[in-house]
């Protein structure tokens, strides 16, 4: 585990210091694209964030080739030259789309050419552990598909999902770890070395995101681009076609006295296996519902509209961070929900716990519906935007008396003095409407 935790801290702190030249070098070099009417963003942001993210890959790679308990990985596999081939690839067509804008039809090709890239070099699935069956081997071709569609379907559910500040990257942040957990859970509590690969890619794709999400919060001073977004994809994709394809059921067979039996028993651990798409649902929900609604429309698949999930949160009144907030928090219930499920199935307490986390994540979604009234009392323990309704119509009348005249309104004064509200503030109200009776009180 500690070095695995070296992998990460080294991966987040390159691609954390290269952000900050890429963003100057990406102003320099005009990858500020105007504004789009889809764009949430008010003025030009720099892109290319996604060379940051493609260095801390490399160094990632780099340094847990030269651990001693990592070497192994580059040792007995070729999967992890096969993920730096595909992503070197789909990383340099990125950078091309992001300066040029490059049309939808090459990006696809370029994202079916760096599956196939990964494909050749043996980063494939080879076979599917299918309950009640056992283990279903597939052919070639039946694999080679399956993967290179695995690779595209994901790299544009990423690229799909990451239309707000730290949207993207913190969503497969959040399916990165869940990844890993279980990856890591498989290694070294069933010995399993071929789950090895997909622990390390996990591992190091979380510290890409971790290291890029400092600039990309809101507001964002740099965004990934399709050179970033397309590439966190496809390390997400291979982690889990290393993870699906390439461990092997007979290994877990020794343990419950069968292959089918095996796969019986072992069935909540085979969900992460079978369904690797479950870490990343709410994208893959946003990329089918976007692809329906644009063929409805007799639109383009590839069409860039404002209906996404994030659009639409934003629609119904939740803030920019709040909307960020409510994606990671259903991202991180869906993917942490399963792979505790995966590890205990026999009790009830964990589907409990995912209900109630549920009931919560609805009421969050509904929050901007409801209107909360603060009691008089406890108006300064809270936000301005939440007292009551008198200070806001106040706020409205200043503003509309503003507008109207031209010049600034008096500011308001106290109605006596030594009233203080609950946080020890003086009593704040209009003025009086008797001048005489003022100028008076004022010569006392």
């Amino acid at each position: 585990m500690r070095e695995y935790l070296l992998t990460l801290c080294v991966t987040v702190a390159v691609t954390y210091l290269l952000t900050g030249p890429v963003r100057k070098f990406a102003i320099a070099a005009g990858a500020m694209p105007e504004i789009r009417a889809r764009d949430v963003h008010r003025e030009p942001t720099p892109r290319l964030g996604g060379i940051a993210m493609f260095g801390g890959l490399c160094a990632g790679l780099l340094v847990a080739d030269h651990l001693k308990n990592l070497n192994g990985v580059f040792e007995l596999s070729n999967e992890p030259r096969a993920l730096l081939s595909g992503a070197a690839l789909i990383w340099l067509i990125g950078v091309l789309d992001d300066k040029f804008e490059l049309d939808a039809l090459i990006k696809l090709g370029a994202q079916m050419i760096s599956a196939g890239v990964m494909v050749m070099q043996g980063l494939t699935i080879l076979w599917i552990p299918v309950p009640g069956i056992g283990t279903v081997p597939l052919t070639q071709w039946q694999g080679n598909l399956l993967t290179v569609a695995l690779v595209v379907i994901t790299i544009n559910a990423v690229n799909f999902v990451d239309g707000l500040d730290g949207l993207a990257a913190g969503m497969v942040c959040i399916a990165a770890a869940a990844l890993f957990l279980y990856a890591y859970r498989i290694w070294f509590g069933y010995g399993i070395e071929s789950a090895a690969p997909a622990t390390l890619f996990a591992a190091i794709l979380m510290g890409m995101c971790l290291g890029f999400l400092p600039h990309n919060m809101h507001p964002a001073r740099i965004f990934m681009g399709d050179s970033g977004s397309m590439l966190i994809g496809l390390v997400l994709a291979a982690s889990a076609i290393s993870l699906t394809g390439q461990v092997d059921p007979d290994a877990l067979a020794l343990f419950a006295g069968g292959e089918r039996n095996a796969t019986h028993a072992m069935l909540p651990a085979y969900i992460p296996l079978i369904l690797p798409l479950t870490v990343i649902a709410i994208p893959m929900a946003d990329l089918v519902l976007a692809i329906v609604r644009r063929t409805w429309k007799g639109q383009s698949p590839f069409a860039a509209d404002r209906g996404h999930l994030h659009h639409r949160l934003l629609e119904l009144g939740h803030s920019h961070s709040r909307a960020v907030l409510i994606m990671y928090f259903w991202s991180g219930l869906i993917a942490f929900g399963t792979v505790a499920y995966s590890v205990h199935s026999a009790t009830m307490w964990i589907v409990l716990a995912i209900a109630v986390l549920s009931a919560v994540g609805l009421i969050l979604l509904l929050l901007p519906r409801f209107t909360p009234r603060t009691p008089r009392w406890a108006e300064g323990l809270v936000p301005p935007r939440y007292r009551h309704a008198a200070r806001a119509a106040e706020a409205a009348a200043e503003a509309a008396a503003r507008d109207t005249s031209g010049t600034e309104p008096e500011p308001a004064r106290p109605i006596a003095a030594g009233v203080s509200g609950a946080n020890g503030a003086t009593a704040v109200g209009p003025r009086s409407r008797f001048p005489d009776r003022r100028k008076a009180e004022s010569t006392r």
